[in-house]
């Protein structure tokens, strides 16, 4: 056998796997169609259009007031920001126009996203005709939520952006199903997810996720600067992809690949920049509103900051919050620099980027001012290729997605207890949702120090340098007992 078999090699999956004949077996052959990755982009597909269907009571019904929305837990910011960013007059997000900014709010997302919702908005324009733009500049804002046509196009959008979702979502499956070659079926956590069913459409994040999927492909095939271009594209649609250069950082430190170490943070550096251009030259005021607008936060959803302002009533600031969090974030940054340094040298192996990468932006989202529910697709490639196991993955997105019905029902009120009104099982979810996370951080670190814990084979002779020196190969894969069921 050339690749892995999770019927093989997870106890999860073998166990599920006996109501269908067990196990793959020994003289088992192989599909003429059906390969790994059709399987997995098939899965994927089915995932999110159920998502699409969980998103449809809010994104299509009209109506609907937002505790309605709240309660049915199928919110999404596209529907509310079509005419909130001047998107049904397709206004260029970074414009100066006084009365375009009299009129709107700046888009208080990084460029990349920016760009992406003024492409939807044309692309929603021109599906509905190409209406005239000119006679809803003239016409108040609280007006145009009224006219069938921006009502029909507000949907259009919705739907011309969740098939770009889509389209993201099948990219990053089939890059993840090819990090590790033998081991394709590790993406199938990503495929068959349910914080993906429940979250992809949410926001633009899926955008951020296929090219860190991007990113753990390149580094594996040995393609520092690449890597780092996708990370510096990721940087300028999500602040998190900035982070995976941590993880470089420590692997070209204990390879000694300071050349790739350079191709990597040179090709961050210039893809951020070159990305973020057209913003900042056309409207640079405009392109520091999210800077502003995230500096300016107070304790927000999700966070533990929240609990301890509303649990304590200590009145914490918006400065105290950014001074701490990154004091915190910083500590935990050496934490893991730390660790991966000294983390086992045995057999030449190295800790893996996806493992490095899932400790620090899991660090950053514990300690940060806020989680917005679909945050925790920023560690889903990561996690399912660090911790490739069902049992962790489950206990992981079990504690995400108790907290994802937590939040809605938050949001509309319903959690508020009759004496005090405190919403003390909000709390509750959210410090389950942070021991979700550290339960996984800990799984991950344990891999990193007993590689024998680790579910991806080792074979220090694997030719590639990249991910390869610490992942797996097709040689290593053939070598590996397939009866093995590893913890």
């Amino acid at each position: 056998m050339t690749r892995v078999h999770p019927t093989r090699d997870d106890r999860v999956v073998a166990a599920v796997s006996e109501g269908v004949g067990g196990p793959l077996g020994d003289h088992a052959g192989r599909h003429p169609w059906w390969t790994p990755t059709r399987v997995l982009l098939l899965m994927t597909a089915v995932v999110f259009a159920l998502g699409m269907v969980q998103k449809a009571p809010c994104s299509l019904a009209e109506g609907k007031d937002q505790n309605w929305t709240y309660s049915h837990m199928c919110y999404s910011d596209l529907r509310p920001l079509y005419v909130g960013r001047g998107l049904a007059e397709h206004a260029w997000p970074y414009s100066g126009d006084d009365q375009t900014r009299e009129r709107y709010e700046v888009m208080e997302y990084p460029a990349a996203i920016a760009y992406w919702a003024w492409g939807t908005a044309w692309a929603t324009h021109l599906l509905n005709g190409s209406p005239d733009v000119e006679e809803r500049y003239r016409m108040p804002v609280d007006g145009l939520y009224g006219l069938d046509d921006v009502r029909r196009e507000t949907n259009i959008f919705v739907l011309v952006n969740a098939v770009g979702f889509a389209a993201l979502a099948l990219l990053s499956v089939w890059l993840l199903a090819r990090v590790n070659p033998g081991r394709p079926w590790d993406a199938a956590a990503y495929a068959l997810s349910p914080a993906l069913l429940l979250t992809g459409l949410i926001n633009w994040d899926l955008m951020a996720v296929a090219l860190v999927a991007g990113a753990l492909l390149a580094w594996a095939r040995d393609r520092p600067l690449l890597t780092g271009i996708l990370i510096g594209l990721g940087t300028a649609t999500k602040l998190y992809p900035l982070f995976l250069l941590g993880g470089v950082l420590i692997l070209v430190l204990r390879q000694k690949r300071y050349g790739a170490g350079a191709l990597a943070f040179l090709g961050a550096a210039g893809a951020w920049a070159l990305a973020n251009a057209p913003g900042y030259l056309t409207g640079r005021e405009q392109w520091e509103v999210f800077w502003s607008f995230n500096a300016e936060r107070g304790p927000d959803l999700g966070s533990l900051w929240l609990v301890a302002e509303q649990a304590g009533d200590l009145g914490i600031t918006a400065h105290t919050v950014n001074v701490w969090s990154w004091i915190l974030f910083g500590a935990w940054c050496v934490g893991v620099f730390a660790l991966g340094m000294t983390a086992t040298r045995a057999h030449g192996h190295h800790p893996r980027l996806a493992q490095l990468g899932f400790l620090v932006v899991a660090g950053f989202l514990i300690v940060n001012k806020v989680y917005s529910p679909q945050y925790v697709l920023w560690l889903l490639p990561l996690a399912v290729l660090a911790r490739p196991r069902w049992r962790d993955q489950i206990v992981w997105q079990a504690g995400e997605i108790f907290y994802f019905c937590s939040v809605w029902w938050y949001l509309g009120g319903y959690l508020s207890s009759p004496g005090d009104g405190e919403p003390g099982f909000y709390w509750v979810a959210i410090v389950v949702r942070v021991l979700a996370e550290l339960y996984l951080c800990a799984v991950i670190v344990r891999d990193m120090f007993r590689p024998e814990h680790d579910p991806v084979a080792e074979s220090p002779t694997a030719g590639r340098r990249g991910e390869q020196r610490s992942g797996v190969s097709e040689a290593s894969v053939a070598a590996t007992p397939a009866h093995r069921l590893s913890s």
